[in-house]
């Protein structure tokens, strides 16, 4: 996907699926990478190919199938590592998660060389994301949006939302944020998710199950 100067390009990661984008720029050939869950030897191949320097690793949540390439691809690259303050306690657990869910060892991630704060912007050159705070899958969630793209994390998916049984989930929250906030957004912005296929915040409007009875509620139906 090539939107003005961007070139956006995701690969799946991982046991569980999950979405990673790299966000570069044509004209300075610097990149974002979003989400690196797993497989950092992929991810790395994929800015290689692409012919971009990643100059950031942004999460937009702490779950372990969110950051578990962090430390490897800092490593490679340098890049600073970004997260919400909220999603600390998360990361912290990372290693013992990995050791229970995939029987792996793994190192803490690495500690993040800047905090995110709704209404920054993470900037390289030619790049700009705004940091939405979309809490209620996790309380320190974050969706950013450039060009009429929203990476959602794990907040909103095609025909379905994040799920909130895990630490830092709240529904009432998640709802709050899909209705108050992302709704917001104009109806052809494509939405990036953390899982399965992109979208549209129209498309979701109109036909996501779970924000259909948030609507119909709020409505008193």
């Amino acid at each position: 996907m090539e939107v003005q100067e961007l070139i956006v390009r995701g690969v799946v990661v991982g046991l569980f699926r999950e979405n990673c984008y790299i966000i570069g720029s044509r004209r300075t050939r610097e990149a974002v990478v979003v989400d690196p869950g797993d497989e950092p030897e992929e991810i790395l191949a994929l800015a290689r190919d692409l012919g971009v320097r990643i100059t950031r690793i942004v999460c937009t949540h702490a779950h372990l199938d969110h950051l578990m390439a962090v430390g490897p691809i800092k490593a490679a690259t340098g890049a600073p590592f970004l997260l919400h303050p909220h999603d600390l306690g998360i990361a912290a657990k990372v290693p013992q998660q990995a050791a229970v869910l995939l029987g792996r060892i793994l190192p803490p991630p690495p500690q993040p060389d800047a905090l995110l704060q709704d209404g920054d912007d993470v900037e390289v050159a030619g790049i700009q994301l705004r940091v939405l705070h979309t809490p209620g899958h996790t309380q320190g969630s974050i969706s950013l949006y450039t060009a009429g793209m929203l990476f959602s994390g794990d907040t909103l998916f095609r025909g379905s939302v994040g799920r909130t049984d895990l630490e830092g989930g709240n529904w009432e929250q998640l709802m709050t944020t899909l209705v108050d906030r992302l709704l917001q957004l104009p109806d052809e912005t494509i939405v990036l998710p953390g899982h399965m296929q992109e979208t549209t915040i129209g498309h979701e409007r109109q036909s996501n199950p779970f924000i259909l009875a948030e609507l119909r509620r709020r409505r008193g139906e």
